[in-house]
């Protein structure tokens, strides 16, 4: 989660005002703020590592060629201050062409990255400032890792040439109406909702590369959907009766100051939560409704465990009239045999969190129910890579037309 936090509404105004002394920055209203933006100029500068250095401004889109390989990407990560944007920073510490220009975070404007994450302080980095100070004439792409609820007005007053995966669950539901119904308040961009592309990165792969607006998937639909799409588009399994428990790290629920999430009242327990209402419902519902072609309704209950990160998905399902659990399993064998994230366990093998904690990897596997005509599946995945940061990644560098694990390859860390 972001740090940044919207004010009230300013008087739009635009024109020229003075950086560093000089005229020629162009200031732009978004969702309050006015931002800042230098209008192109007709040479490079020298590359500075991670500092924010005035150079032509690249211009992506759908139709533009794939990036070259050692081509520098320069990346904006708003609301670093975040869970997320700490990892976004992580894992671009081995991306070989994504470069760190600008960092947001309004509380900690200032600050150095280092300071509010010590566990990164080695890296080269700009420091933080507030969004309306973010000057975009040095990025190409932005991973915009604000709170859900803030990020629309802000994508809405971005320049239009960058590319954007949003972290938040600000776009990921494609109907207006519906969002505005889980969410509490009217979509702030429905122009923008038309064009954004949802990102489950295997499922969407074609989608996602021809984007300019992808909306990164919640970490408890890539768990479950991953496993069933899949099945669900091969008609293997039942629509109806589909139940999924599922658990998360105390990561999932951001890092500002909560009661609930202090210490003594989360530890030595498991806490369910959202049991009639979570906001991941629709967003799992549209998935799978959309591989059926129909209307998918589920039964699902999260629950926070103490753990500082990870997330397993239950998923109980009715098999389709003649279907077995091995006709489950060679479907999801064959359907991410090819893939590098998603890897179907073998045997009996039992996935467990501690073993893809740090990484982009999906475990899942598929077991036989003792009620008869009924399958257990149980996925695992890092809620704040592959659940978050990892897909974003793997996003963008679809989106660039880059190899989509470049920056990835971290493998799991344990003990």
């Amino acid at each position: 989660m972001g740090s940044a936090a919207l004010g009230g509404a300013a008087p739009a105004r635009a024109g020229l005002a003075p950086k560093n002394g000089v005229l020629g920055s162009t200031f732009k209203p978004c969702g309050g703020f006015m931002l800042k933006t230098t209008p192109k100029v007709g040479r490079s500068s020298v590359c500075v590592r991670a500092s924010i250095a005035s150079s032509p401004q690249k211009q992506y889109s759908a139709k533009t060629p794939a990036v070259k390989s050692g081509e520098e990407v320069r990346i904006a990560v708003l609301g670093a201050s975040g869970y997320t944007g700490a990892e976004i920073v992580r894992l671009l510490a081995n991306h070989p062409q994504f470069r760190i220009t600008v960092m947001t975070a309004d509380r900690k404007a200032g600050e150095q990255f280092g300071s509010v994450f010590p566990h990164l302080i080695t890296q080269d980095l700009p420091n933080l400032v507030a969004i309306k100070d973010a000057d975009f004439s040095d990025v190409d792409a932005v991973f915009c890792c604000l709170p859900h609820g803030t990020t629309q007005e802000i994508i809405k007053g971005l320049p239009q040439q960058l590319k954007i995966v949003d972290l938040s669950a600000d776009f990921r539901l494609r109907d207006i109406n519906e969002y505005a119904e889980w969410y509490g308040h009217a979509h702030r961009a429905p122009e923008l909702q038309e064009e954004a592309v949802y990102g489950l990165t295997e499922v969407l792969r074609d989608e996602i590369r021809n984007a300019r607006l992808v909306a990164n998937p919640g970490c408890y639909p890539t768990s479950i959907q991953l496993p069933l799409v899949p099945l669900i588009k091969a008609k293997l399994i039942k629509l109806s009766n589909i139940i999924i428990d599922a658990k998360s790290g105390v990561t999932g629920a951001g890092r500002g100051a909560k009661e609930a999430n202090l210490y003594t009242e989360i530890a030595e327990g498991i806490h369910a939560y959202g049991i009639k209402g979570h906001r991941h419902v629709p967003e799992v519902e549209q998935g799978l409704s959309e591989a059926a072609q129909s209307k998918v309704t589920i039964s699902f209950t999260p629950n926070l465990i103490c753990m500082k990160r990870g997330m397993q998905s239950t998923m109980f399902v009715e098999m389709a009239p003649g279907v077995t659990v091995s006709d489950l399993y060679q479907h999801l064998k064959s359907t991410y045999e090819g893939e590098e994230f998603v890897k179907l366990l073998n045997d009996s093998n039992v996935p467990h969190t501690r073993h893809v904690v740090g990484s982009n990897y999906c475990f899942m596997n598929v077991f036989e129910d003792r009620i008869p005509g009924r399958a257990i599946i149980i996925s695992v995945i890092d809620n704040l890579v592959k659940g978050a940061s990892g897909q974003a990644v793997q996003n963008l560098n679809l989106m660039m037309g880059l190899p989509e694990n470049m920056g990835l390859q971290y493998q799991p860390l344990f003990p």
